[in-house]
């Protein structure tokens, strides 16, 4: 039970989008909080990718080498907030030589370039999920929807991050607090 001065912190949590919730950009989104206080919060979708973008397009954007033989790596949309800047969560035994936050145990970001160049030698995190954008919410916004029921947060399931495919991951995140997918509607009800 969290004291009135206590703040509520999703730091490391997922927030799995209910239907309905009126933004058609969130639809069966599951997203990781990078971080949670109350100055507001910070997530990443990742079960949404960016069609017909790859790391390969990024680097050229960038004006960086191109991947050398290693995995083609697909972009994901990570929210609607400042769609131009790339992010990378990432399994946390990888450290950038130039900044790398640990967020929780497992899950790191780096948002600089060379973990793009580090990925296309085949030198990156072991696990990587590469962002165009961020979902933000202001101080109070998130509580607000989830008071709203717009979203349920959970605990990540092991391997759902990096080890799932897209599709699967929203049904997987409500099977892993014991809601079925299909019985969920997008009307609320009213006692």
């Amino acid at each position: 039970m969290l004291m009135a001065d206590q703040a509520l912190d999703l730091t490391g949590k997922l927030l799995v989008a209910m239907p309905g919730m009126g933004d058609p950009r969130f639809d069966h989104s599951v997203i990781y909080l990078v971080s949670h206080s109350d100055e507001g919060a910070m997530g990443l979708i990742v079960n949404k990718p960016a069609p017909g973008v790859s790391l390969a397009d990024v680097l050229d954007q960038l004006e960086s080498a191109p991947p050398s033989g290693g995995p083609l790596h697909g972009v994901h949309f990570g929210g609607p907030v400042e769609t131009g800047r790339g992010f990378v969560l990432h399994s946390d035994e990888y450290c950038s030589a130039i900044h790398t936050l640990t967020i929780a145990p497992g899950f790191a970001l780096t948002a600089t370039l060379d973990i793009l160049e580090d990925i296309a030698q085949g030198n990156g995190p072991e696990s990587s999920l590469l962002m165009l954008g961020y979902s933000g919410w202001g101080p109070g916004q998130l509580e607000g929807e989830i008071a709203q029921n717009g979203w349920l947060t959970c605990d990540v399931p092991p391997g759902l991050v990096f080890g799932m495919t897209d599709a699967k991951k929203w049904a997987a995140a409500l099977e892993s607090i014991g809601i079925d997918p299909l019985g969920l509607s997008a009307t609320a009800g009213h006692a």
